[in-house]
């Protein structure tokens, strides 16, 4: 067992949530899953496990709610690690952390995980770059950064290191789930690109200096560029990038749906919703803030 502490944050997460704390169980000393009032059996089922400890705290969003879990849990270890209830650690992955925690220089504060993409039960490796995430740290030297989509744990003090091994992403859900909980994310995804282009919350000036992956930060500096790229225009490119220049189309049926749904269709809803918002507000960043705030419940 390593001195790792892990953070799930969930809401109605019971097709999952017993898959990831077995999955991460016989490693970490603590588990701690922040819940934000599910209805269905997600707590339940954590009830089952001596050491899971259970939190509850109201929603605000992601980053606000990992950072309240590293204030008020109790954590005793050395390393936090962040997951989420539909993600899980490859048999490789635990194995060198188990070969390589316990010896880590301590000037290395951070650690970057690759991720494995899993959708209708097909891992997806053509068509995307290899996504690598800062999802292990020592305790009290990262938070998560606040923003409204694509936030990453940012370092406060130290140096990351790259692991070789991948943590799954594999959402056992529906695709009308998917669909749904797509919808409720291009409103934010549009907020962040309407910030890179008008300075709505200052977030994305700060962009270049954040101490995040180094993948993660090179993919938010294409953010900025595709930003700069016309409606609907952009995410038709973007497809036909990933979907045919990337070999995305190798990938079988399931292929096409996540670069056709994922790299498309939700990226097409975006748009929608950046027009939207324009065509009600112009060019002016206080009506936007206010559209938002009234059609979306969005205060900035």
């Amino acid at each position: 067992m390593l001195d790792i502490s892990v953070i799930i944050l969930t809401l109605n997460e019971e097709l999952h949530i017993r898959r990831c704390i077995e999955n991460v169980r016989s490693i970490a000393k603590q588990i701690f899953v922040v819940d934000c009032f599910s209805t269905d059996r997600t707590l339940e089922i954590a009830k089952q496990y001596n050491n899971v400890i259970i939190l509850q705290n109201k929603w605000v969003n992601y980053a606000t709610q990992f950072n309240w879990a590293l204030e008020h849990a109790p954590i005793q270890t050395e390393w936090v690690l962040r997951l989420d209830a539909d993600e899980y650690l490859t048999p490789e992955l635990k194995l060198e952390l188990e070969e390589k925690i316990p010896s880590l220089s301590n000037k290395y504060t951070g650690i970057v995980l690759p991720l494995r993409r899993v959708f209708l039960g097909k891992t997806i490796r053509r068509g995307m770059p290899q996504i690598k995430l800062l999802r292990l740290f020592r305790y009290g030297k990262a938070v998560s950064e606040i923003r409204l989509m694509d936030e990453h744990i940012q370092l406060i003090d130290g140096k990351t290191i790259e692991f070789k091994y991948e943590f799954a992403d594999d959402n056992l859900n529906n695709l009308s789930w998917w669909s749904q909980k797509h919808i409720g994310y291009a409103i934010r995804e549009a907020v962040d690109l309407l910030d890179i282009e008008f300075n709505l919350t200052g977030v994305a000036e700060a962009d270049a200096h954040k101490q995040i992956s180094a993948q993660a930060l090179q993919k938010r500096m294409k953010k900025h560029q595709y930003a700069k790229q016309p409606l609907f225009w952009r995410s038709f490119a973007y497809f036909c990038y990933r979907y045919f220049f990337k070999l995305g189309f190798t990938e079988g049926k399931e292929g096409f749906l996540w670069h056709f749904l994922q790299g498309w269709w939700y990226r097409t809803l975006v748009d929608a919703k950046i027009f939207e918002i324009k065509r009600a507000c112009g060019n002016n960043v206080e009506k936007m803030k206010n559209y938002l705030n009234d059609n979306y419940q969005i205060k900035i």
